[in-house]
């Protein structure tokens, strides 16, 4: 095989937080397109804030960590990390000011619906006096004016949360003396939007901004003094964790621990109103040692408060889109046993396009069921009211051995998690925080039941989290088997997990850190030869994120032997297509739409015998070597059909599917065949729930 060589200057590759970029400007293009229901379009803003905001707090702060500490090296995509800081910087400010173009282009429609926010001087007499009432009995009781003085340090600044900076001066005073200063922050308990009354036979629902009520009334926090100028602040800090899981004697405590200094992790982005008084300026960047990540932003901080806002406005129904109830999984309609269904046959479920109660149903028919010995089940994400924790302390408390693998380093759902392992424990249930130094991220739930004189094994295997809110808002796969040797690869997987297992010989599951790097280079170089011998040759592979290198290098070069590749991601992709003599065969798209594409799925044409899997690992570094992943082979003809229309369905969407092009842009694809919007045609579960359609794409 030739061998293609391109300078060493990371051309070979797109960078991964550049392209993070161009992943959330594809999810600020849906709050931009005027096909998208206008209250859509506010969520998808908050959406785009959330984001960011995660992405500063821990990729940049990770930038920065490496900056402060002298680290030049450029990366495998040809960046040092100042050289992608400084891009960063830019690329993200341009973004923020397309955001705030598009928050006003949203409120100017909103107000056209007779839905608006108010400043406090446009409220009339009533809305004054209800006001009035508002901020005095709920709001000024839970304020804290702090100044900052000689005597008074300046005070802690919440990671995230926004604070107003106060300007004052004293009457007489001089123009010469140095004025006061004050934080208030604003209150994180009470919601950010207030609704205003509004006469009996008006149309219009209008809101005001908690701190438009709070500025207006500054002087109730200040008397004797004149506030000189009153904006808002926000800053963020480094949020990811370090922990130490070698030393901890209680994993649990330890991340407690760090859990509480997040709040005094290193400032790493400080976001000014417009106009902001340069004197408040000048003291905010020295107390929090930023000079070039400061944003000033042209409307309110924090546009995460948008999500709630949408749930907020009544009626208008027009404005969002059909709320449609996900059916039952018919298989499991056919039959109330759970267990006499999944001997005849394996079954798929997509979701959000179908319930996932059924899963929910099924553990706790399995708590129920005398016949069932054992429960076991990974949590990495789960919901703030979860049904499946009741489940699964249910099925404790009546006597089954319940084993659940909480992973208590979810980022952003640790408090969450160890709540949840708290309570799982007090059931009965026993609680496994998982391996030191490897996230738990694989999808599995593993029922053994006495059946005669026999144990048989019932297996749920997942691409997204085992939680019920995710589960309507995220694509995901989930395959219900007895697959015996699914069955025991489950069984061992566990016992590799809970105890001192040594390395299983897996007859059907491929794990990470262990053997699924291999395997999925071995499956795509088994795609290259039958390339090499004229035999059918294709790769689809479906995942939120593409970053490992030697993935992206294994790509190219079954390319270049002739394998045809779709890639379906949603996310990241630092694997560059198009490039002549390069990745001439690999095709790139993305697919952001009303649902959060979430599912992993691999085929590979395997000379005309298919084969498909499904994951919970993307092709990214810490998936293949930081996190306990798993791929699971779809051995049953007919829930592999399914999952290759599934497939079908992703590649022939030209309604919101947009093409990676070699300098790492996203354009709209464009052709003649007839229009597919593939969420939306998945509605229709027929499109997809055919177990006789063929079996090759």
């Amino acid at each position: 095989m030739t061998q293609i060589h391109i300078k060493e200057d990371g051309s070979r590759y797109l960078n991964r937080d550049l392209s993070w970029i161009e992943f959330n400007l594809r999810v600020l293009h849906e709050a931009q397109d005027p096909t998208t229901p206008l209250l859509e379009k506010a969520k998808f803003l908050s959406i785009v804030s959330s984001n960011l905001d995660e992405f500063m707090s821990v990729r940049v702060a990770g930038i920065q960590d490496q900056i402060r500490a002298g680290y030049a090296k450029k990366d495998f995509t040809g960046y040092t990390p100042a050289g992608l800081y400084k891009r960063l910087v830019s690329r993200i400010s341009k973004m923020v000011q397309a955001q705030y173009r598009t928050y006003r282009d949203i409120m100017r429609q909103l107000t056209k619906e007779h839905i608006q926010f108010l400043k406090y001087e446009d409220l009339n007499a009533t809305q004054r006096k209800s006001m009035e009432c508002y901020y005095h009995d709920i709001i000024f009781p839970v304020l804290t004016p702090m100044a900052v003085d000689q005597s008074r340090p300046f005070p802690l600044v919440h990671n995230q949360f926004v604070y107003l900076a106060v300007v004052l001066k004293r009457d007489g005073d001089s123009p010469e003396e140095e004025p006061y200063f004050a934080v208030v922050q604003i209150p994180s308990n009470l919601s950010r939007f207030v609704p205003l009354p509004q006469h009996s036979n008006s149309k219009k629902q209008s809101f005001i901004l908690i701190e438009e009520l709070i500025k207006h009334h500054i002087q109730t926090l200040f008397s004797g003094y004149i506030p000189l100028a009153v904006h808002e602040f926000r800053v963020t800090r480094n949020a990811d964790l370090a922990i130490d899981e070698e030393g901890a004697e209680d994993l649990l405590e330890e991340i407690e621990k760090e859990l509480r200094k997040r709040r005094w992790g290193a400032p790493v982005r400080l976001e000014v109103q417009k106009g902001f008084h340069p004197y408040a300026l000048e003291l905010l960047q020295d107390e929090f040692e930023i000079k070039d990540s400061v944003f000033e932003i042209d409307g309110p901080l924090d546009l995460t408060f948008l999500r709630h806002f949408t749930g907020a406005v009544k009626g208008s129904s027009k404005l969002r889109y059909p709320q449609d109830e996900p059916p039952y999984p018919q298989e499991f309609e056919e039959s109330e046993d759970f267990f006499e269904m999944l001997k005849e046959r394996d079954v798929l479920m997509y979701h959000p396009y179908e319930c996932f109660d059924a899963l929910t149903d099924f553990i706790v028919q399995a708590s129920e069921d005398p016949h069932v010995m054992a429960i076991k089940m990974t949590l990495y994400r789960v919901s703030g009211n979860s049904p499946l924790i009741q489940a699964l302390a249910d099925a404790a408390e009546s006597g089954k051995q319940v084993t659940v693998v909480v992973e208590l380093k979810a980022r952003f759902d640790e408090e969450r998690n160890i709540a949840w392992a708290r309570k799982l424990e007090k059931a009965g249930c026993h609680v496994v925080y998982g391996l030191v130094g490897l996230k738990t991220h694989a999808k599995i739930l593993l029922i053994v039941r006495q059946e005669g004189p026999d144990l048989k094994r019932y297996v749920h295997v997942g691409t997204g989290n085992y939680n019920d809110i995710t589960a309507r808002l995220y694509t995901d796969i989930g395959l219900f088997t007895t697959h015996p040797s699914i069955g025991e690869d489950a069984s061992e997987l566990f016992n590799l997990i809970t105890g001192y297992s040594a390395v299983h010989d897996w007859q059907s599951l491929t794990l990470a850190p262990g053997n699924m790097h291999n395997k999925l280079a071995s499956l795509i170089e088994r795609e290259s030869e039958h390339a090499r011998s004229g035999r059918p040759a294709r790769i689809i592979a479906k995942m939120n994120s593409l970053s490992n290198q030697e993935m992206i290098d294994d790509l190219y070069t079954a390319s270049q032997d002739g394998v045809n590749i779709d890639l379906i991601i949603r996310g990241v992709c630092c694997l560059r297509p198009g490039v002549e003599g390069l990745s001439d065969r690999i095709n790139v798209r993305s697919i952001v739409d009303r649902f959060l594409e979430h599912s992993r799925i691999y085929y590979f044409e395997n000379g005309g015998q298919p084969e498909v899997w499904i994951s919970s690992a993307d092709w990214m570094t810490r998936n293949l070597t930081r996190r306990i992943e798993l791929m699971c082979p779809v051995y049953d003809q007919a829930a592999r059909n399914m999952v290759i229309q599934i497939l079908r369905l992703s590649l022939a969407d030209n309604v919101k599917a947009k093409q990676l092009i070699p300098n790492g842009k996203y354009e709209r694809i464009v052709n003649d065949l007839p229009s597919c919007r593939s969420q939306f045609a998945a509605l229709d579960i027929s499109t997809w729930k055919k177990p006789e359609i063929p079996t090759s794409i």
